[in-house]
């Protein structure tokens, strides 16, 4: 697939508001109304936490996930904040990101930063 039509959100911002009326409502409605060919939500540092705790934001990433937005989580942040099972039981690809980010940025893909 072209890089050109391809989003990445780094979300890092672990306000619910945020999290709901710009996140997933942007990478939800990126699929239906395809503006995007495909999407990546990527979940970094309190988000992590956000994600593994609360129902709201889970419902929302099902949501999110059954029209196609893909959702990975940094495997470190994981670990240090103790969420690691519960992001791989939410069907959330848990990964190392440190290179893929360095190659998002370095081949100048597409990138929000929340």
């Amino acid at each position: 697939m072209e890089n050109a039509n391809r989003l990445n959100i780094l979300w890092t911002n672990a306000d619910i508001l945020t999290s709901d009326k710009m996140v997933m409502m942007y990478a939800t409605n990126s699929i239906l109304e395809h503006w995007w060919d495909a999407v990546t939500v990527i979940i970094w540092g309190a988000t992590a936490k956000l994600v593994a705790e609360n129902e709201f934001i889970q419902n929302k990433i099902k949501i999110a996930q059954n029209v196609g937005v893909h959702f990975s989580a940094c495997k470190a942040c994981a670990e240090q904040l103790g969420v690691y099972d519960k992001l791989v039981d939410l069907g959330i690809d848990v990964l190392y990101w440190g290179e893929g980010l360095t190659n998002i940025l370095k081949n100048e893909e597409k990138l929000i930063t929340i």
